[in-house]
């Protein structure tokens, strides 16, 4: 602590230097003309001869990431958006008082330099820094994390993401990486015909999924609000009024736990289709997730934390039931036995109540002993009316309906179903939300009557999916927490982490 409080006191006696000679430490009246990327692919290729024939000037900033100092001279590795490049400082080129200011200087500094490009002996693209090329930009008083072993801590790494991006090149790979996945996906949908539209965060209700919410209230209105849980029910209401192909890329908020997998903030992609099918969103399923990875990566294969992963249609499909039985290795006996399947459960070690129906039951048994063991693409199909409030039943078993979620690497990835477009029959559904939720049901839905009624202005047959977009970039980048994917995710503070 005392050697970190004497880093600082001298930071900011080298600032206090600075300034007292006129210099201003955070000036906004520079323009940059090159980027390290642009710069190695126009020269890097190039031998040290060719360069030597380039008589023209570029302009770069980027921040201090190290030095080799020798005197009257110093190469400093700069880093910009794009990555990294050096700069030779020379005395005798940048004159007594650039020379003096860069000697101010610190590592985490912000800079701007220009200069000629050259190469050195070792072959490294380079660039000879002129009089009058270098200027303070913005003055860094606290010190990067050490240089050596960057910054490993995953705590800090999550409170500091400024600081994990700056020293860890990884992390700025993972969240370019999921920029591009988001690109692709739009223009995966938009090259479909699907409009991208954005539907409220604050809801009246909380509906559209299973899940408790965060509720809010608005003083002007005089009214409860509730962050949303799912886009759902309003992208449903845009396929009453005619839209027929909509998606929306969505923060969606749920008040439940956090865990490598879940995060409280989280980005889905939702998109609804009139006059499809769920089955017809299985096999679109495969092509949006094949096109990522042929763009991403050129292969239909993956690894992803040492499982490989083969995203070459078709998928396996299988349904609940069958899951359950072959995969989960409970009998038939069991699962068609209410009362005995409730014993199980509890003897699993899975809490269910004497309310709980039995399609309920029988997805908790699921979520225990299949979900882990889904390694590659499959497709879940036929789940239970009763977890199922939004669902269209099953033409030939109405107990359970035309919904898939699609798992991958032992974790649900999607969910889909052809869609409810029966008021009656989803009046019927919301009914039966309230007495779960009277029976202490926290996550099941409300009645929503200006849904109701929107079905009741006729709905087309529908299909609709929602992709998880975290998980999706958790898989592409090979990620092993949500956390690594969201820039800023939700945790315990400070105060609460150190009383643990």
């Amino acid at each position: 602590m005392e050697e970190e409080n004497e880093l600082l006191k001298k930071r900011r006696e080298k600032a206090d230097l600075i300034k007292n000679e006129g210099i201003d430490l955070y000036p906004n009246d520079v323009r940059v003309a090159n980027d390290t990327d642009s710069m190695k692919a126009r020269f890097d290729h190039l031998p040290a001869e060719e360069l030597e024939k380039i008589d023209e000037r570029f302009t770069l900033a980027g921040r201090i990431m190290a030095v080799r100092d020798f005197g009257k001279g110093a190469f400093v590795s700069i880093q910009d958006r794009k990555g990294r490049i050096q700069a030779f400082l020379r005395k005798n080129a940048l004159g007594e008082k650039g020379f003096a200011l860069f000697k101010k200087l610190d590592t985490g500094d912000i800079i701007w330099i220009a200069g000629r490009v050259f190469k050195t002996k070792t072959g490294e693209l380079s660039i000879d820094v002129e009089e009058n090329g270098l200027r303070l930009l913005s003055k860094s008083l606290l010190p990067l994390p050490e240089k050596w072993h960057g910054l490993t801590d995953k705590e800090i790494r999550y409170r500091q993401r400024h600081l994990d991006l700056i020293v860890n090149p990884d992390t700025r790979n993972v969240f370019q990486q999921r920029s591009r996945i988001i690109s692709l996906i739009r223009r995966f949908m938009e090259e479909r015909d699907f409009l991208e539209v954005e539907t409220p965060m604050m809801q009246p209700r909380a509906g559209g999924a299973v899940a408790r919410p965060f509720k809010t209230f608005h003083n002007a209105l005089g009214m409860n609000l509730f962050l949303r849980i799912a886009p759902e029910l309003y992208l449903k209401r845009l396929i009453t009024g005619g839209m027929e192909r909509v998606f929306e890329i969505n923060r969606n908020f749920r008040n439940e736990g956090i865990s490598t997998f879940h995060n409280p903030e989280f980005t889905m992609m939702e998109f609804y289709q009139a006059y499809a099918t769920y089955e017809e969103l299985m096999a679109m399923t495969e092509e949006l997730f094949g096109f990522l990875a042929l763009n991403l990566f050129s292969t239909l294969q993956i690894t992803y934390q040492g499982n490989a992963i083969d995203f070459t249609p078709p998928w396996r499909r299988i349904t609940v039931r069958e899951a359950v039985i072959s995969i989960g290795g409970v009998g038939p006996e069991i699962i068609d036995d209410p009362d005995r399947m409730a014993e199980y459960a509890r003897k699993m070690g899975v809490e269910v109540k004497k309310s709980d129906p039995p399609g309920k039951v029988l997805m908790a048994i699921f979520d225990e002993t299949v979900e882990k063991k889904l390694i590659q693409p499959t497709f879940v199909t036929h789940y239970p009316v009763e977890v199922s409030p939004l669902s269209r039943r099953n033409l030939e078993d109405p107990s359970v309906t035309d919904r898939f979620e699609l798992y991958m690497a032992g974790r649900e990835m999607a969910n889909a179903f052809s869609e409810l477009n029966d008021p009656a029959d989803q009046r019927l559904r919301f009914e039966q939300q309230l007495k779960e939720r009277d029976a202490g049901d926290l996550e099941a839905h409300e009645m929503d009557e200006d849904y109701i009624n929107a079905l009741e202005s006729g709905m087309p047959p529908t299909a609709g999916e929602g992709i998880g977009i975290d998980r999706l970039v958790m898989l592409m980048t090979d990620s092993a927490s949500i956390r690594d994917v969201i820039l800023f995710p939700l945790l315990r503070s400070r105060e609460a982490a150190r009383e643990e």
